[in-house]
């Protein structure tokens, strides 16, 4: 089972990080860091909302009914002529589910450390919910996922971050975050330092956050 982040290396994610882009204005390389910190901020939202029976049982239906990944069949309908209103409100709801009152805090967040404004963090976060859940549908379809440790596993290994590691506390720091923004240079620091090194570009923030 490929990771979120690796997703967004292969053909398809390329496909979405320039589709998101052109819906936004704004530049493929600064939509890509976004989503790559943006991502795992979400899967690490929906693990913890799948831990109570309900949460579990309640994305369990989203991901064999609506979000079963219809969505990923046809990208390039979903972005020409810009993303359907539909989407966008869908995504908005999926935000407000996961994130609850934490989503200011986390949209304010990523877009100081992406240096994208926080209207077209929101956009593009409400683009990139659906398209997640349509990656979690697929996968849990393939997988046979149909219970709560099922979900719980497949939640974790898209998500790349063990539980009880490094990466997890971050994210799960990241969606306690106040809005002081104190923890997210912590998160930052992880993200935009691979090994001791700074590197540039998609790589070097896939490569920091997982010690690739």
């Amino acid at each position: 089972m490929s990771g979120i982040l690796e997703l967004l290396n292969s053909p398809m994610g390329k496909q979405i990080i320039s589709g998101v882009s052109s819906q936004t204005g704004q530049s493929a390389d600064k939509t890509g860091s976004l989503l790559s910190m943006a991502m795992p901020v979400l899967m690490g939202a929906m693990q913890r909302n799948a831990s109570t029976p309900e949460g579990a049982s309640g994305l369990l239906g989203a991901l064999s009914g609506k979000h079963s990944g219809g969505i990923l069949d046809n990208l390039g309908g979903l972005f020409e002529g810009g993303v359907d209103q539909s989407v966008t409100n869908d995504g908005a709801g999926i935000l407000g589910h996961i994130l609850g009152g934490k989503q200011p805090a986390v949209e304010n967040a990523l877009s100081q450390k992406s240096g994208i404004d926080a209207g077209s963090v929101a956009q593009i976060l409400k683009v990139a919910a659906p398209i997640l859940m349509g990656v979690l549908g697929k996968q849990a379809s393939q997988n046979n996922v149909s219970d709560a440790n099922g979900l719980s596993s497949l939640l974790g290994g898209m998500s790349g971050a063990a539980q009880g590691s490094k990466e997890q506390s971050l994210i799960e720091s990241f969606l306690d975050a106040d809005g002081d923004g104190s923890i997210l240079d912590d998160v930052a620091g992880m993200l935009l330092s691979g090994g001791g090194q700074k590197k540039s570009g998609l790589g070097g923030l896939l490569g920091g956050l997982f010690g690739k």
